[in-house]
């Protein structure tokens, strides 16, 4: 909770923090999905969206947003390994961060106002994305020599939560909705995968902003999967 939230304290994470995570994302999940419900209930569906994805920029303390931005920002220009990680590093935002952060925040938006409230679908998807980001900080190196957060992640089997998230994951996709809502909790999970091995061949490991993004965007990737007309 502190690593994820601004909430539960100062706690020093280590690589058992890892193993909460799919929990914690769950538990994120189905805040906001209590959110969604209420906010539906008051206001129309677009004004109900904009509120919860505002409620999920305060409950992560914009933190994995950020990590958005500066993975755009880094990843996608044309650079060197080591320019990508000056540019991660830096305070600003650029171009590349700027157009990111406003498609996702207007996709999630667009989703949201699209689908009705569902608590479980948002746990699923939530419980994924963390789900993603733990595997990530196991299964790979990290990419910077040395200062970051995420190092005290180092160490631990991969396969073990990335399991235990998997199937609670899509356990709750799939009492939430059936086979649409289990294809969008595992199809998000897939797109998280895809930034984090992204960041392997561009970066050579996994930082901090990294396990943002894929978190932001396995969830974004998951909500256009529920949203879609099949």
């Amino acid at each position: 909770m502190a690593f994820l939230t601004p909430f539960g304290g100062a706690a020093t994470p280590d690589a058992r923090t890892l193993s909460w995570f799919p929990v914690v994302g769950a538990l994120l999940g189905a805040v906001l999905g209590g959110v969604w419900w209420g906010a539906q209930e008051l206001w129309p569906p677009l004004v109900a969206a904009v509120v919860v994805v505002a409620a999920d920029l305060a409950l992560t303390g914009m933190l994995h947003l950020d990590g958005l931005a500066d993975s755009a920002d880094g990843l996608l220009p044309p650079v060197d390994r080591q320019r990508r990680l000056e540019i991660m590093a830096e305070p600003g935002v650029g171009a590349f961060g700027v157009a990111v952060v406003a498609t996702v925040l207007l996709l999630r938006v667009a989703c949201l106002a699209a689908l009705d409230a569902d608590v479980l679908l948002l746990a699923g998807i939530w419980s994924g994305s963390r789900t993603v980001m733990a595997v990530a900080a196991r299964a790979l190196p990290y990419a910077r020599s040395s200062g970051g957060l995420a190092r005290a992640f180092l160490g631990g089997d991969w396969r073990t939560v990335g399991l235990a998230g998997l199937i609670l994951a899509v356990s709750l996709g799939a009492v939430a909705g059936g086979r649409q809502s289990e294809l969008a909790v595992a199809l998000g999970m897939a797109a998280g995968g895809a930034v984090v091995l992204m960041a392997r061949r561009r970066l050579g490991g996994f930082t901090g902003d990294v396990l943002g993004a894929a978190g932001v965007l396995a969830e974004t990737a998951a909500l256009l999967v529920a949203a879609a007309r099949w």
